[in-house]
């Protein structure tokens, strides 16, 4: 029997979607290399492999049988993906075209060697936008934006979803958010077409452009508005769900409680941001990385409060979410400010912060990017986490997103979706 390398139950399926991998056809007991190989739209390849001994019966079950070394050792369904890993170094694997799928190829090798006699071979296409989903551009008013409405009717729960200060509009978050029922608007707001790269000042009624543009699409519910941001987008989100009253629960990834970096411009009045000296960023001499996580002034110095952003004014309902190896800056300890200021005031929130995470939490099985250049600053900066344990993180975060926008935009718990 000829070796069959199948991904089940599709071939096809979204990119957050977990995947059987198995190799059937082989000797009891054999020894086999698996590796996984992906070339994304620059022509960068990630590829990752492991090392396996087939079972009695000549089979192998990534859900069940154990790497003996390689890329990741151990049972590990989904390792194949998340221990992708690009030959050139600080390179971050991220989803330009949402239109086109990412092809991943399983190949089956002879022997624990130098994979040179291929045994049998698949490819995965992961998808980051399901069937029937639109996407749409939006350039009315000031926004730029990208639209992602699911199929049928709805009302479904919208969402407004912010990346960080490397700017630009991606929109890959966004059109799996929408493949998964969420009514989702990617927003840009620096770093592209004539946004400026480093905007002297941000303005809220920009942000406000954006929740009235959702709210007024016939297929999102009248309940309210969600947003999610990472970085810089997380202090954003917070910053629009105290001041807009549209907006109804926040996600924070990676982010503080406080306005960073750029101020911001709220009705009569301007928001600073925290106190930095970047001669405190610290410089690798061995990589050449760029180490942000000194530069910010204490938090904890009341100097610097009216920086913060006065969350306990509003009525949202917020969602923090923080890796404690973020080498960026201190998320899990700006995090865990925000939250128990909003608990002193008797505020309900939402936390989790996960050992071993970077700073860039991003939808599951989307390899670990320790290090890469930070499109703005022009720098190559360390982001940090730890392969398995920023891949678990992941997926659990992914889900809890979910989970808080159906709960507090729909009062329901999250539905079954399919590609």
């Amino acid at each position: 029997m000829a070796v069959q390398v199948t991904v089940l139950p599709s071939h096809r399926c979204l990119f957050d979607d977990p995947v059987q991998i198995c190799v059937a056809g082989l000797l009891p007991q054999q020894a086999v290399t698996l590796r996984a190989s992906l070339v994304d739209e620059s022509g960068e390849l990630f590829q990752a492999h492991a090392r396996y001994r087939a079972g009695s019966s000549g089979e192998l079950d990534l859900s069940r049988s154990p790497a003996l070394g390689g890329s990741y050792s151990g049972v590990e369904p989904m390792g194949l993906l998340w221990s992708l890993q690009s030959k050139a170094p600080y390179k971050r694997l991220a989803k330009r075209n949402v239109l086109t799928p990412f092809c991943v190829d399983f190949e089956a090798y002879e022997g624990h060697g130098d994979m040179s006699h291929l045994l049998g071979k698949c490819t995965n296409e992961r998808w980051f936008i399901g069937e029937g989903v639109k996407r749409i551009s939006v350039r009315e008013g000031r926004l730029k934006a990208t639209l992602f409405l699911p199929p049928g009717p709805g009302p479904f729960p919208g969402l407004i979803d912010l990346y960080g200060s490397g700017g630009g509009l991606v929109e890959y978050r966004a059109s799996l958010l929408a493949s998964r029922g969420f009514v989702t608007l990617a927003l840009a707001y620096m770093a592209f077409e004539d946004l400026p790269a480093m905007p002297e000042i941000l303005e809220l009624d920009y942000f406000e452009e954006a929740v009235n543009f959702l709210q007024k699409q016939q297929q999102v519910k009248d309940t309210g508005i969600g947003v999610l941001g990472l970085s810089k987008g997380a202090d954003l989100a917070l910053s629009m769900a105290t001041f807009l009253p549209g907006i109804k629960a926040a996600v924070s990834i990676s982010g503080s409680g406080f306005n960073s970096f750029i101020p911001l411009r709220v009705d009569g009045f301007t928001v600073p941001p925290h106190p930095y000296d970047l001669g405190r960023m610290k410089i690798s001499d061995e990589s050449g990385l760029v180490d942000f996580s000194d530069v910010l002034d204490d938090h904890r110095d009341p100097a610097t409060w009216d920086c913060r952003i006065p969350m306990e004014r509003s009525l949202a309902k917020f969602l923090f979410l923080s890796g404690l190896d973020d080498t960026n800056w201190k998320s899990d300890v700006y995090c865990q400010d925000a939250v128990q200021r909003l608990q002193q005031h008797g505020r309900e929130v939402e936390f989790c912060s996960y050992s071993g995470a970077g700073h860039l939490l991003e939808p599951p099985y989307l390899p670990l990017c320790q290090a890469s250049i930070h499109k703005v600053l022009g720098v190559f900066v360390h982001w940090g986490g730890q392969w398995r344990e920023h891949a678990k993180a992941q997926e659990d975060a992914w889900h809890r997103i979910q989970a808080f926008f159906w709960q507090h935009l729909m009062d329901s718990d999250i539905p079954k979706s399919k590609l």
